[in-house]
């Protein structure tokens, strides 16, 4: 068994924004195909600019704010109780559009 207290985690910058914070669950190991489950905290106005993973999908799912994804040129709302899944190769990007934070919690499953 492995107990993880979020509140009690260390800090550190998303790679797409290192402005962008996070704490980080479980990392890539410690479960099999697992990248990562994570929880980041978007400031208002904060972006995690477009990229994709070839061999990932990522889903994720809001907890509390509003912003927007936008996938391949589709975009879609964020606000509290919606969850969305990346699949590999799709191009993303995440936006806080809202005045208060936008908070995410999300994982990745190395295809």
């Amino acid at each position: 068994m492995k107990a993880i207290t979020l509140d009690q985690l260390p800090q550190e910058g998303v790679s797409h924004n290192p402005q962008i914070r996070k704490r980080v669950m479980l990392r890539r190991g410690e479960l099999p195909h697992l990248a990562n489950f994570s929880q980041a905290r978007f400031a208002p106005g904060d972006v995690a600019n477009a990229h994709a993973h070839n061999n990932m999908w990522e889903v994720f799912f809001v907890e509390s704010g509003q912003g927007v994804i936008r996938v391949d040129g589709r975009e879609q709302p964020l606000t509290a109780g919606v969850c969305v899944l990346i699949e590999p190769g799709e191009r993303h990007e995440v936006a806080n559009t809202g005045t208060v934070d936008l908070v995410i919690t999300y994982f990745g499953i190395n295809a």
